[in-house]
């Protein structure tokens, strides 16, 4: 059986109005998904605050990534990656409007029950 397949660079697209999401692959425990940016953010003074854990990884572009626990703005390039557990207020405070930005994000149980796995 083989599971899905593709390459995370085709069809981004250069412009959009909002982020587009993209879910690559869903279990009932994980879900992966390519996140493309042009040049968005975070609308000022709202915090995501996931109820599960997201590992992402910027395979393109640039981003800035605010903590609400941190004073300074993490300036994230090609390659970074950053786990964040589930209730870690975050925001995208800029992405780069020159070039789309890719992501890839994996969500997922933060503590999972030994039951479920």
């Amino acid at each position: 059986m083989h599971g899905p397949e593709g390459n995370l660079f085709t069809d981004v697209p250069d412009s959009i109005r909002e982020e587009d999401f993209s879910t690559l692959l869903a279990t009932g425990h994980v879900r992966l998904v390519r996140i493309v940016s042009t040049g968005q953010a975070t609308p000022e003074g709202e915090w995501y605050d996931q109820d599960k854990a997201e590992w992402m990884v910027l395979l393109r572009g640039n981003a800035g990534l605010r903590f609400e626990d941190e004073a300074e703005t993490r300036i994230l390039r090609p390659g970074d990656f950053i786990d964040i557990p589930a209730h870690r207020r975050h925001r995208v405070e800029w992405t780069d409007d020159s070039e789309p930005t890719v992501w890839l994000a994996l969500y997922y149980e933060d503590s999972p029950k030994p039951d479920t796995l």
